[in-house]
């Protein structure tokens, strides 16, 4: 599979999933206006990447400074994926946040409360 990489622009993140290296990122700011057609190849290429992995060391770094409540909903369906591909796998996701964002410290908390098998790492930046 090859890997996806886009640029951030100034509603969408910038997207960078490195299949070959089992590392993949989400980074700036993620209020596209169609949710559906940023994120749907994404999750198509995640979920069919993953489904072939078995025993894979497998990274997902979310560096979201904003995120509207749409792309919170893809958010979830990420963090479900990614839990799932752990009962085979070992997946670690970081949440990374600036240090004096109260909020984004908040809702990785969150996230990181509903994944059962996956590893999730608070990173505190600045």
């Amino acid at each position: 599979m090859d890997t996806i990489k886009i640029e951030a622009s100034e509603r969408s993140p910038g997207v960078d999933f490195d299949f070959a290296g089992n590392i993949f990122s989400l980074h700036g700011e993620s209020y596209p206006e169609d949710v559906s057609a940023f994120y749907g190849p994404l999750v198509k290429a995640l979920r069919e990447y993953l489904e072939q992995q078995n025993g894979a060391e497998i990274t997902f770094n979310f560096e979201l400074v904003y995120f509207n409540s749409s792309s919170a909903k893809v958010l979830i369906g990420l963090f479900d994926l990614l839990d799932s591909a752990a009962s085979d796998n070992q997946v670690v996701v970081n949440w990374y946040f600036e240090e004096d964002d109260d909020n984004m410290k908040e809702l990785g908390e969150e996230f990181g409360e509903e994944l059962e098998k996956a590893t999730f790492n608070m990173v505190a930046r600045g």
